[in-house]
């Protein structure tokens, strides 16, 4: 089954209320271990490092840590980073597929995405805005505004971006391939 039925205009869709996947509900589980005990464990702010490890099941680990103004490793993954990477990749294998279905063919596909975490006048910081810039190279010959308001469909689709209480930003660019 399709997730989309085309009704006509491009953009002119509506949502198929069945899961495309099997179950409605998925879980996800990782570990993460603490690896910053420099030998105080936490006796004060400056006597552990901020580092840990992340696994789950084969896959290759991610280090991490906080972001350097929090005394992290800039070497390291930081949550925020880890977040905006989450929503860039959603974002992504969304719009690859519906290229797919589309029958747009994509050939290749980069993002600078970027967001902005503040602090507001309640002193609680959050991430408020996160921004993709999506660069989509296309096969010769393809429609370029029906690429280009994929991204659109993708950003409704995505699972991370429907989680998240700030806005996301599109900015892509749609070239053709020589």
């Amino acid at each position: 089954m399709k997730c989309w039925r085309r009704l006509g205009a491009i953009g002119d869709t509506e949502r198929c209320k069945l899961p495309l996947w099997g179950p409605a509900l998925h879980r996800y589980t990782i570990e993460l271990t603490w690896t910053g005990n420099l030998g105080e464990g936490t006796a004060s702010y400056r006597s552990y490092s901020r580092d840990y490890r992340i696994n789950c099941d084969d896959k290759p680990p991610i280090d991490g840590s906080s972001d350097p103004a929090f005394r992290g490793d800039a070497r390291r993954w930081n949550p925020e980073e880890l977040l905006l990477a989450s929503i860039a990749a959603c974002h992504k294998l969304w719009y690859l597929h519906l290229c797919a279905d589309a029958g747009i063919c994509v050939v290749d596909y980069r993002d600078a995405a970027s967001a902005v975490m503040k602090r507001d006048d309640e002193g609680v910081t959050r991430i408020v805005e996160a921004t993709l810039s999506p660069q989509v190279t296309l096969a010769a010959g393809q429609d370029e505004a029906m690429a280009t308001m994929l991204h659109e469909r993708a950003n409704a689709e995505c699972f991370i971006a429907s989680s998240v209480k700030f806005p996301i930003v599109h900015r892509p660019t749609v070239l053709q391939d020589n």
